[in-house]
């Protein structure tokens, strides 16, 4: 069972959801704090590239499956063009002005 976007618990996590799957960058990268990090599978990577390559050049998408850490951490099934869909987890560190600071994904 899918959680709808609309009830996701962390407003900042919700919003990134929501950009992912309107396909959004200008949104998006407006919720990144400057100088944002993130990795993928445990490495990290240059945020600018893997965000274009692995979401919007590529029609990436989110079904949030479950969350957890008050909204922080998702579970999700996620859909490109390049890989098809796969399970994924993503955690989020969002700092004190609400924007994305750091995202970590990977395979769940």
């Amino acid at each position: 069972m899918t959680i709808q976007t609309t009830r996701l618990s962390d407003p900042a996590v919700r919003a990134f959801v929501t950009a992912v799957n309107n396909h959004d960058r200008e949104s998006f990268m407006g919720l990144l704090a400057p100088g944002a990090t993130m990795a993928d599978d445990g490495s990290d990577r240059d945020l600018a590239d893997w965000v274009d390559r692995e979401i919007f050049l590529s029609h990436g998408h989110m079904q949030v499956d479950s969350e957890s850490n008050d909204g922080r951490s998702l579970v999700a099934h996620y859909n490109n063009d390049t890989w098809g869909e796969m399970r994924t987890r993503w955690s989020f560190t969002v700092d004190d002005d609400g924007r994305i600071s750091r995202f970590e994904t990977g395979q769940a």
